[in-house]
């Protein structure tokens, strides 16, 4: 039963720390898109799952909720996926005149088959442009997994906003609900471009790299603000360089001279001492000889001297005083400085993953998800402060794993956009697909090292 209750309490607060910080990443990608006016349509504790509970904002439209998968965290940046094709504006087009229009009725009006009609209307139900309409007549339900016959226009206000949109306004003249016609006074090209630029393919690269920074940019700053603040909080304690005792151990000939906690040895014999290292020197020459020896202390402002017995003529490293312990806590900018280490500490560390040299050593100090459950809990049970303390170690990690340049990490998507706009031109499909498949075949590595390496650590011991 002990290591049936272990065992849950570590799944349980691994995966709470683990959902919360994948959550808190998606975040930062969710409100940079918002930043720059980049339609979201869904942003979610947990993993895409039929059974959810959820809000729908009416400000921005985005859809918040909870899913029972609580593996992370999730959020749907209208644009970064579908298909670029020639026939997106007059698809387009006809479901705004038409204000619905099944997906047979596309793939003719416009000369293509079913299927590529499908793809069009997939794209622009993911730009937010229009929206599956699903018909309870025909059995359709929004949970199926495949789309319905049909797709309707979403709500529009007068100046052709979304309810994704900023600034929409549903009074405004010429508003449309969903599902009727709207007449937006432009040509179908001009009406595409209008809808794209809403989007994360349609805005530029410096904005899309800025999207993808900000969910690790979001880990980061976050584990640096808890580090901070423990920093600040947490008493560190040193041996100050001073001949005062700090204790004194029973059955040592410190004890039996008298000496006692809070006593500030002076003199050794004929040396005078004023530091714990003079002390340490003057005392050697004595213990390691067996020679008796005067001992001047000072105890409540008055001066004394005691006798010190030692074994004659054997040498003994034991004097029996240990010494005294300080504390101290950093100000605001040592605490500061201190996180600066910290992160260069840990960015260097992520980095030497890419050096083949280094590479193994780095994965054989790292932990998968289960010495991450493992260490969760273990914090928890000490305190909170603990569990802080890891998540924001956690964090960190996840935010530079998370710009190593190798897709699909976020890094991997910023080198992509940095060569495109290096060479003026999207990068070959098959060269993205190619650099996918490395990075897949990676993280795959890196999983199975660390998950081997937790599996003997924390389950096989």
């Amino acid at each position: 039963m002990t290591a049936l209750i272990g065992f849950l309490s570590a799944v349980f607060w691994g995966l709470l720390v683990l959902s919360a910080l994948v959550f808190v990443h998606e975040g930062g990608h969710y409100l940079a898109a918002r930043a720059l006016r980049v339609r979201a349509t869904e942003f979610f504790l947990g993993l895409p799952c039929p059974l959810k509970l959820s809000r729908k904002s009416r400000s921005v439209g985005t859809e918040f909720g909870v899913t029972p998968i609580l593996l992370g965290g999730y959020t749907r940046i209208c644009g970064m996926e579908g298909t670029d094709d020639e026939l997106l504006a007059p698809a387009l087009d006809l479901v705004t005149r038409r204000g619905r229009v099944r997906a047979e009725e596309v793939a003719e009006e416009l000369g293509c088959d079913v299927d590529r009609a499908y793809d069009l209307l997939a794209t622009l139900s993911d730009w937010a442009a229009i929206r599956p309409y699903y018909d309870a007549e025909l059995g359709e339900k929004p949970s199926q997994s495949t789309w319905p016959a049909a797709f309707e226009t979403t709500p529009r206000d007068g100046a052709h906003l979304t309810e994704y949109d900023r600034g929409h306004d549903f009074a405004l003249p010429g508003s449309t609900a969903a599902g009727q016609p709207h007449d937006t006074g432009m040509t179908p090209e001009e009406f595409l471009a209008h809808e794209r630029s809403r989007t994360y393919l349609g805005v530029g690269a410096l904005k899309r790299i800025v999207m993808l920074v900000a969910g690790p940019l979001v880990n980061i700053v976050l584990a640096f603000a808890i580090i901070t603040c423990s920093y600040m909080v947490r008493e560190f304690s040193y041996v100050p360089d001073v001949s005062v005792i700090g204790g004194v151990e029973q059955g040592t000939p410190a004890e039996a001279a008298g000496l006692a906690a809070g006593d500030q040895i002076t003199a050794v014999g004929d040396t005078e001492v004023s530091t714990w290292n003079g002390l340490v020197e003057a005392l050697e020459p004595y213990l390691s000889s067996g020679t008796d020896f005067e001992l001047t202390f000072e105890r409540d402002g008055q001066q004394r001297t005691t006798l010190v017995d030692l074994p004659d003529g054997e040498a003994t490293e034991l004097f029996g005083i240990l010494s005294s312990v300080a504390s101290y806590r950093l100000t605001p900018a040592q605490a500061v400085q201190a996180t600066f280490d910290y992160t260069g500490q840990v960015a260097s560390y992520v980095a030497q993953l890419l050096n083949p040299s280094h590479t193994m050593e780095v994965l054989d100090q790292s932990s998968s998800v289960v010495g991450i459950s493992a260490m969760a809990s273990e914090a928890a049970s000490e305190s909170l402060s603990s569990l802080l303390i890891l998540a924001a170690a956690l964090s960190m990690s996840l935010g530079f794993m998370n710009l190593i340049p190798v897709p699909p990490f976020d890094g991997g998507k910023i080198l992509i956009e940095l060569i495109q706009l290096v060479i003026r031109r999207p990068l070959p499909q098959r060269v993205q697909l190619g650099l996918s498949y490395v990075g897949v075949a990676f993280m795959l590595f890196v999983f199975v090292v660390v998950l081997k390496n937790d599996l003997v650590r924390f389950v096989i011991g």
